[in-house]
């Protein structure tokens, strides 16, 4: 692997364990709401039916073909519905009950302090996140993640998404780097990977559910620490 000056990382579902925070934030909340009462038996089928509703979602607006408030609006009407809630009895704050206490959990990766207490030591490193401002701000300072961080680059904040090249190039710019010089790691393939593969950077695939690895796809890991014998 070349020599890099610059690291880029995504932070949901590649430092901050978004599925895990979000199976105790729907635990918590399927009690707080009495889920139970409409007919929802366990909070395991709302989780697993919300979860794979919310990647679709995320998937889309990673490509800017929905909105913030249109996924927000969707993730949690499109649950219940499926799941057999009428929907005059879903209830209405609970989008924003998820979004008060969702960033608030704690749960990274295995050995992501670890692995960026060596990386900082080495390079300089970097977010780039498509999540919220105000949701992936209080991530970073509740996990203790900034003093990793030189620079983080929120897409909601710079008007553009991963992929598209013009965040990327936000990026370098404000790290005052090269593509030459820069390497992205995430867990997307379209959003990190192939984003900043086809900007000119090369990426690293996290894959922590050691799914097949495309063809297109040159380095992957499936566990945070791995990066240190990598790079």
């Amino acid at each position: 692997m070349k020599q890099y000056k610059h690291i880029f990382f995504d932070l949901d579902h590649t430092i901050w364990d978004f599925d895990k925070n979000a199976e105790e934030t729907l635990h918590e909340l399927y009690g707080i709401h009495k889920l139970s009462d409409l007919g929802l038996p366990s909070a395991d089928i709302f989780i697993e039916t919300y979860t794979k509703n919310n990647h679709e979602l995320w998937a889309k607006y990673h490509l800017g073909q929905i909105t913030k408030d249109e996924l927000r609006e969707e993730r949690f009407k499109t649950t219940f519905t499926q799941l057999g809630v009428h929907p005059d009895l879903v209830p209405a704050d609970f989008e924003d009950a998820y979004v008060a206490l969702g960033p608030t959990k704690k749960n990274l990766f295995p050995h992501a302090h670890e692995t960026l207490t060596y990386l900082q030591g080495k390079y300089t490193l970097h977010l780039i996140s498509n999540g919220f401002k105000e949701s992936t701000e209080m991530k970073v300072a509740g996990t203790n993640l900034a003093p990793y961080f030189q620079n983080v680059i929120i897409s909601e904040v710079v008007g553009v998404n991963k992929p598209d090249p013009r965040i990327f190039q936000h990026a370098i710019d404000l790290a005052g780097a090269t593509k030459q010089q820069s390497l992205m790691i995430g867990d997307s393939l379209e959003a990190d990977v192939r984003g900043a593969l086809s900007f000119g950077m090369d990426a690293i695939y996290f894959n922590p559910a050691g799914l097949e690895k495309p063809a297109d796809v040159p380095a992957q890991i499936n566990h945070l620490k791995e990066l240190t014998l990598m790079l």
